[in-house]
């Protein structure tokens, strides 16, 4: 079941009361409710990790919920939150990464730096049109061997490049 408002907002009141059954389904639904929320915005090796820090977070924070107002928007609020940290943190441990590494001269940061960024970015499109993208823009393969390659058709290949490049575009715009 998947819970809408009104339902999440009373068992989070039951809760607040000390209802344990009601406190019970509530995480579950809110459990529920994350994995919908995080699936495009991390890894699928990250997702259990950050939807647990967020169960802890609403746990901690249950007391806080104010029964007059709705409950969606205060669990997206702390949800945000944990996304904006864990970000950070990963970010934080690729640059950590890369600092210690003494890089000769002539080395090739910018293309690593470049690569990484491009994996982070990669995360937020579906697998069948990054894949695509990298054989055909990064490896230099045509069409008709990233079709071959990926068990795409040609023109599958061409709509999966097209959106994937215009939903990387609309993330580049975002975060200017």
């Amino acid at each position: 079941m998947i819970a809408d408002e009104q339902t999440l907002a009373r068992l989070m009141v039951a809760s607040q009361k000390g209802d344990q059954q009601s406190y019970t389904v509530l995480l579950t639904e809110v459990q529920l409710w994350l994995e919908r929320y995080f699936r495009r915005r991390c890894p699928p090796a990250q997702l259990d990790d950050l939807v647990q820090e967020v169960m802890m977070a609403v746990h901690n924070k249950r007391a806080t919920f104010d029964t007059d107002r709705p409950f969606l928007p205060w669990l997206a609020a702390i949800a945000r939150y944990r996304w904006v940290d864990h970000l950070r943190k990963v970010y934080r441990n690729a640059e950590e990464g890369l600092e210690d590494y003494d890089a000769p001269e002539d080395s090739d940061e910018e293309a690593v730096l470049a690569r990484l960024s491009l994996e982070r970015m990669f995360v937020h499109i579906p697998d069948k049109q990054s894949d695509v993208i990298e054989m055909v823009k990064i490896e230099g393969l045509s069409i008709r061997e990233a079709a071959e390659r990926s068990g795409q058709t040609e023109s599958a290949v061409k709509v999966n490049i097209h959106r994937g490049l215009k939903k990387l575009s609309a993330l580049i715009e975002k975060a200017e």
